[in-house]
């Protein structure tokens, strides 16, 4: 997109992606995208408590990479996948897959270890279904249905 004059104006969208994508000085540890695989779409990934992770699993129509520890799942989706979305409690959503600082760490450079990985070259789980399956575990109403206010 060109602005006036001929320069390059950025959307609000790319502005967000560009913030995410900044490194800090210490490497955040980020759940990698499997040899052979490719993420056009960049990722993200949602993780539940691991007590969750067997009740979300069979309610999916197709499920991408799954990493999972002693206290989570997690499931990687496109980025921005929480856009207009509420990820229920205790959901968590980590944009660009960083893992968040845990006190002992797990596996290889403490990453939680690979369950599934789909057929394909995609890594993703689609976040409408996830989201979904994880609203009914939780009694959560999906956003989209709660009743409007002013």
């Amino acid at each position: 997109m060109t602005g006036p004059g001929g320069s390059r104006v950025l959307s609000l969208d790319s502005l967000v992606r560009l913030g995410r994508g900044r490194q800090t000085p210490d490497a955040p540890r980020r759940l990698p995208v499997p040899d052979g695989m490719t993420a056009p779409m960049g990722c993200d990934a949602v993780a539940v408590p691991a007590r969750f992770g067997p009740l979300v699993l069979p309610r999916l129509p197709r499920v991408g990479c799954v990493y999972a520890d002693d206290a989570h799942w997690w499931w990687l989706v496109p980025s921005d996948s929480d856009y207009a979305l509420e990820w229920p409690a205790p959901a968590y959503y980590a944009a660009g897959a960083v893992l968040p600082d845990s006190p002992a760490d797990t596996g290889a450079a403490g990453l939680p270890g690979l369950i599934h990985r789909p057929d394909g070259t995609l890594p993703y789980t689609p976040p409408i279904p996830l989201y979904l399956a994880l609203c009914r575990l939780t009694g959560t109403t999906p956003v989209w249905s709660r009743p409007v206010t002013a």
